[in-house]
């Protein structure tokens, strides 16, 4: 299967252009919204839809800022470190999830802070809210046919122009079915069962890490990095610490209940 040829630019007024990738961006935003008004209804968690309009605000920025500076930090570092102006221009790509995951930790404890919200309730909201925007984000990628796998001779493997003539593994999909679709269901399933505190948090964390580290086995690795430590690649690395944490976390909380 070929990758049609899809322009990037939905429509446009004037200088003003409409993109796929910040339409998905959008679409996630406010699913988001949606669904953690919806959260904070079925818990009772006493939020409301201001306080979860502050939140998304401060995510936003959360997500942008981390994500930029994480992906010059753990991606390109050298080339930011010489051009560091470049950081700033957002619009030309470049976001790293995990660096957007310390960005919005960062504004959770601040949130915390300010309201007397409870950390791990504030959490406990996020997390049915990011794997919207996770799922939006890869249909974004594969939209703009980046972000591509490595090559297949499975049937629905896709010729991505930029790629080359070889079909590849539509990681995006996979990613967007797993770490959006699939961690969207456990974390809803979660709340519905009114778990305790902290255990959608922990499990948003082991679920991602989990199945973004499996899809670093198909996805093709940033071609100025390569495959780093024992053939790894930074993704994985990076994931590691998530799944760890989120381990530590649940063992935890389930022990706590039983004591």
């Amino acid at each position: 299967m070929t990758f049609p040829q899809i322009d990037p630019v939905i429509f446009s007024v004037g200088p003003l252009a409409v993109r796929w990738y910040g339409m998905m961006y959008l679409l996630g935003f406010i699913g988001g919204y949606f669904a953690m008004c919806h959260v904070c209804r079925l818990r009772n968690f006493g939020v409301n839809k201001e306080q979860i309009s502050d939140l998304l605000f401060y995510g936003v920025l959360g997500v942008v800022l981390g994500g930029r500076l994480g992906y010059t930090l753990f991606y390109n570092a050298d080339y930011y470190l010489a051009n560091p102006l470049q950081i700033l221009y957002v619009w030309e790509g470049g976001m790293s999830f995990h660096g957007g995951l310390l960005g919005v930790a960062s504004v959770l404890l601040f949130y915390s802070y300010r309201y007397k919200i409870p950390l791990l309730m504030i959490g406990d909201i996020v997390v049915v809210a990011v794997p919207i925007g996770l799922g939006f984000g890869r249909l974004g990628n594969f939209i703009n046919a980046e972000l591509w796998g490595r090559v297949t001779d499975l049937p629905w493997g896709v010729v991505f122009p930029a790629a080359g003539p070889l079909p590849r593994h539509p990681s995006q999909l996979y990613e967007a079915g797993l770490e959006g679709l699939l961690l969207l269901i456990i974390i809803y399933a979660l709340h519905r069962c009114r778990v305790r505190l902290g255990i959608p948090t922990f499990t948003f964390l082991l679920g991602y890490g989990s199945f973004r580290f499996l899809v670093e086995f198909v996805r093709q690795p940033d071609e100025h990095l390569g495959f780093l430590w024992g053939g790894a690649t930074m993704g994985q690395l990076l994931s590691l610490p998530m799944i760890l944490v989120g381990i530590a976390g649940l063992i935890y909380l389930l022990r706590q209940e039983r004591a």
